[in-house]
């Protein structure tokens, strides 16, 4: 947090301008939901790398974990950190890879727990290890490559992997795991042979006395699929959030978005036929036309590439943006909306009225996913906190 955020009343200033709801009482919703679908034992890591796909980690951790996760799933080192800064106390899985000796150490101080890829990685580990001097194996979780063609030792070889980590003697095998490479697709050719892959490697593994106290497969679209790829847990990131990976996965459960974002006019003007907009005139006024300025930009993580392609809410009233998205404003046609004032607000993505902006609107627009709109709202956005009492509404420069 910035020194000035401590300031209630600067604080407070910061939503003057443009910022993220984030809707707890969703999140623990759609966590409610998705256990629904597992079987009794089998268990739930709630997926918050990338600040919990731009909704602030801290937050949505604490909130799935009341609502029945165990286990929390993180990129990066840094990530697991802040959530134990925080005070929380659940497993954390870095799912990406790590190695150097200053990482392990990282790693074994703050009760992390690593995603080893590879024997080489295995090696270093142990030998990191012990000169760390644990009193108790690191826990490991050992990656195997079925298909996605990422991380990970590729499954035909799972098995001289597994045995090597056994003998180390101060690491502990927590879980043998892989990625869907195309859970979402109505296509289930790559799954069912990724899954086979999987199910082939723990059975050699079995079969030699290995087992793992875990093993897991699904990502959101995997749990919302098929039961059979359920294991001891699943690792849901999107589906918490409230979007579903692909639209005919949606009759399989009921999700809330989470994420809402708005922005106030700050300026309203009238335009004279022929007036450009924005930088280059990539529109020019074709009547005259009463115009909005809104606080919100690129540097926000409103796609550029959406210029005049999108449209907001105001009022409950799709409204077109023209011109050109700058780094800090954009424009928005308000023609049809009567006497429009500065300080209104804009829905960018959300629920105005009877109408709803996707995070996927956006996505399908530019060709790309949901995932990616998420994780692109800076920092700069304060996180505001609803659907929960007000005393825990204050920490809203903290999600």
């Amino acid at each position: 947090m910035l020194s000035w955020e401590r300031s209630p009343s600067l604080a407070e200033m910061r939503r003057e301008r443009a910022w993220v709801e984030v809707d707890l009482g969703a999140l623990a919703h759609n966590v409610t939901q998705v256990r629904q679908l597992l079987q009794p034992g089998t268990d739930l890591m709630a997926v918050v790398k990338a600040d919990a796909y731009g909704h602030g980690a801290i937050a949505m951790a604490q909130t799935a974990l009341a609502a029945g996760a165990s286990w929390l799933g993180v990129a990066t080192i840094p990530e697991g950190i802040e959530l134990r800064e925080a005070g929380i106390t659940a497993p954390i899985l870095i799912l990406g890879a790590t190695y150097t000796p200053e990482q392990i150490q990282a790693i074994a101080r703050w009760r992390l727990q690593p995603t080893l890829c590879t024997p080489k990685q295995a090696l270093i580990f142990a030998e990191t290890v012990e000169r760390c001097g644990l009193a108790t194996p690191l826990p490991v979780h050992l990656k195997l490559d079925t298909g996605m063609s990422r991380l990970g030792t590729v499954w035909s070889e799972a098995l001289a992997f597994a045995q090597l980590v056994q003998r180390l003697p101060n690491l502990a095998i927590a879980s043998i795991y892989s990625h869907l490479a195309t859970a979402e697709s109505l296509d289930r050719s790559v799954v069912n042979q990724q899954h086979q892959r999987f199910k082939t490697a723990i059975a050699q593994l079995q079969a030699a006395g290995i087992r793992a106290p875990r093993l897991h497969l699904a990502n959101s679209a995997g749990t919302l699929t098929d039961p059979q790829l359920h294991y001891d847990m699943v690792r849901v990131g999107l589906a918490m959030y409230g979007l579903y990976p692909a639209d005919h996965l949606r009759s399989r459960i009921e999700l809330r978005p989470v994420l809402q974002v708005k922005a106030r006019i700050t300026q309203v003007k009238t335009l004279p036929a022929g007036t450009g907009v924005s930088y280059g005139h990539r529109f020019v006024a074709p009547q005259a036309m009463r115009m909005a300025v809104v606080g919100i930009g690129y540097a926000d993580g409103v796609p550029r590439n959406l210029s005049n392609q999108m449209s907001v809410l105001v009022r409950g009233l799709h409204v077109p943006q023209i011109g050109s998205i700058t780094m800090d404003q954009l424009m928005l046609d308000v023609s049809q909306v009567p006497d429009v004032q500065a300080g209104e607000v804009v829905t960018l993505l959300g629920q105005d009225g009877q109408h709803t902006i996707s995070a996927d609107d956006w996505a399908n627009t530019l060709g790309t996913i949901s995932w990616e709109i998420l994780c692109g709202f800076k920092h700069r956005l304060p996180r505001l906190a609803i659907g929960q009492s007000s005393r825990d509404r204050q920490m809203e420069s903290t999600i």
